[in-house]
């Protein structure tokens, strides 16, 4: 587990999802308020959560639906101007995700001094996206090209809206993402907000025991405990919002509960 440690500085991390609005040259960007508007909205989200006293940030494009396979440079452009513009404010490490092309997310990582991304990067899964079927061998050939070695790849490897083409179970999933030098296992749910199955969660871990297995959706107020006795770290997003609803801004009282709750499951690590 030295790579959760080395990153955030403790066990089982409490990750806060960081979503931006939607970027320019997508559907829902908002053209009048422009980048303005999207660096606003996140600059508050980040402040609450780091005065919540999570333990890191993970900044997305989550609301550039319809989601794309590959990205476009202005939302290489607009996320990388958001984050860079917010890296004087950040406190806490990072990680970035440009959903769903782990190359951008790359790229982006490298610009703004992530610390690590998260991203399908093994195997190939049916998806409401289209066929997801990264090459993770091209993708660490250009993550040492662009001098991204040291940021840790976090690899989902039960995507959300998708299935596994192959079939193959958990297990053999996480032992193939490990073996190809994942720094990370994700396990998600259905779709943004639904748990993750700890079912998988376990499996995962029993068959990579040295490789870091955290929860990655729909970890609730009501099932953080049950999460973290099982999984390395998770990573939330919507239960940390107004109304626990993934579109609306993050809820003060809502992040700091959460962390309250992490923090007695850890054992009692002060908060703040």
């Amino acid at each position: 587990m030295g790579t959760l440690r080395r990153i955030f500085g403790v066990d089982k991390p409490f990750i806060a999802m960081c979503h931006l609005r939607a970027l320019p040259g997508r559907p829902r960007h908002d053209a009048a308020g422009g980048m303005e508007l999207v660096e606003e909205a996140i600059a508050r989200d980040v402040d609450v959560l780091q005065g919540a006293g999570v333990d890191g940030l993970l900044f997305c494009n989550e609301h550039d639906l319809p989601y794309q396979l590959d990205v476009g440079p202005e939302v290489v452009a607009g996320m990388s101007a958001a984050v860079g513009r917010l890296r004087p404010a950040i406190r806490l490490p990072f990680g970035v995700n440009l959903l769903w092309d782990p190359k951008a997310t790359l790229a982006v990582a490298r610009a703004t001094g992530a610390a690590f991304v998260r991203e399908v990067f093994t195997g190939v899964f049916e998806s409401d996206m289209g066929l997801l079927a990264p090459n993770y061998g091209d993708l660490a050939g250009y993550r040492h090209a662009i001098g991204a070695d040291d940021v840790a790849v976090f690899a989902n490897i039960t995507p959300e809206f998708s299935r596994s083409m192959s079939r193959r179970p958990v297990a053999d999933r996480a032992r193939g993402a490990a073996y190809m030098g994942v720094d990370a296992i994700l396990i998600s749910g259905p779709q943004a907000g639904m748990s993750a199955e700890v079912a998988d969660i376990k499996e995962a871990k029993a068959a990579v025991p040295d490789t870091p297995v955290l929860a990655n959706t729909g970890v609730t107020h009501d099932n953080v405990r049950d999460v973290l006795r099982v999984a390395d770290g998770i990573i939330v997003g919507t239960s940390l919002k107004v109304g626990g609803s993934t579109s609306n801004p993050v809820d003060q009282d809502r992040a700091r509960r959460m962390a309250e709750l992490v923090a007695e499951a850890r054992g009692g690590a002060t908060v703040g």
